[in-house]
């Protein structure tokens, strides 16, 4: 089986992309051929600063290897080291009707957010289509926000194959129910647009200052509290054993036990336990060329999944002739 995930690089990764996205990205290499390229083709339809974007793609790289991305045993690669998927996604773009387009509701947010309407953000899934297609995986992890996007890439499927025959392969969506919504700093969704956010590679004094200043409501330390009236606990669950959760919640729910208190634990088991990949980040971050050398071997593997397809592809269409 062959599971593709694509990030988009869009700044320091926070606890909520970490266990939203990355974690179980991770964990599925032991499931099939994992494909995971930096989306950074993608960056250009919100972000017109090239430094930052070339910085948030090499962070995202060292990120992503830190974490436990095995480049041995997965294909990992930049999006733009493969210029041949902006090739497919025109094939396909000649496939997508405008109304489908103009239906995707984050083309639409977007839009009525203030972004402006670019022709990249209006294709963002015709691209993303390509991502997909191009390397004929059989499932891709998607959040509820992409599900859409994911629905795009199964219509033209049916729309290229109608036309020319059973070329490109259909893939499934892989929704998983058991990731929660992961709470910031105020209560809210954990995100960027929020401010509320906190890195899983801050340091020591960064993650004190957070975690100490979370907001918290005014119960005298001898009365019970409930351990959901804020992020502490739901955070602590996540970065300390089961059994230690339950025992702070208990803590919490019997009284005699302040939220200073909780907060000071949260702190030092957050610390210990993103501190083994704090360590490794540091180690990787130290050999630049090394990283570089991984994202090319994966540019390449990427290249040989993709070409025949692209080949297939030419060929139906018309582009690819013989005398």
């Amino acid at each position: 089986m062959r599971i593709l995930s694509g990030i988009k690089p869009s700044g320091e990764i926070h606890f909520g992309n970490y266990l939203g996205m990355l974690k179980p990205m991770i964990q599925s290499q032991g499931r099939g051929e994992l494909l995971c390229f930096i989306a950074n083709l993608h960056s250009l339809t919100s972000v017109n600063d090239a430094d930052r974007i070339a910085g948030w793609t090499r962070q995202m790289a060292i990120d992503i290897l830190a974490l436990g991305l095995d480049p041995e045993s997965s294909v990992f690669w930049i999006q733009s080291d493969v210029p041949e998927v902006c090739e497919y996604a025109w094939y396909l773009s000649n496939y997508t009707p405008v109304g489908m387009l103009e239906r995707c509701h984050a083309y639409k947010d977007k839009v009525a957010n203030g972004i402006s309407a670019n022709h990249g953000l209006f294709a963002y899934p015709v691209l993303m289509a390509a991502d997909i297609l191009a390397y004929e995986v059989d499932r891709v992890p998607v959040g509820q926000d992409q599900k859409q996007h994911l629905e795009v890439a199964r219509d033209l499927v049916d729309a290229f194959n109608h036309r020319f025959g059973e070329i490109l392969v259909k893939p499934e969506p892989e929704i998983r129910e058991d990731v929660a919504v992961v709470q910031g700093l105020d209560g809210q969704k954990m995100s960027k647009s929020y401010g509320n956010t906190l890195g899983i590679f801050a340091d020591a004094a960064e993650v004190k200052k957070k975690i100490m200043a979370i907001p918290t409501d005014s119960t005298p330390l001898e009365e019970p509290k409930d351990p959901d009236a804020n992020p502490i606990h739901a955070w602590y669950s996540q970065v300390a054993s089961p059994e230690a959760a339950r025992e702070l919640a208990d803590r919490l729910r019997a009284g005699g036990y302040g939220w200073g208190h909780a907060k000071k634990e949260l702190v030092a088991a957050y610390i210990a336990h993103f501190e083994p990949y704090r360590k490794r980040r540091e180690e990787i971050a130290s050999d630049l060329a090394g990283v570089r050398r991984i994202l090319d071997r994966g540019a390449e593997r990427a290249r040989a999944i993709l070409r025949p397809n692209l080949e297939r592809v030419r060929a139906a269409t018309g582009i690819r002739w013989e005398i």
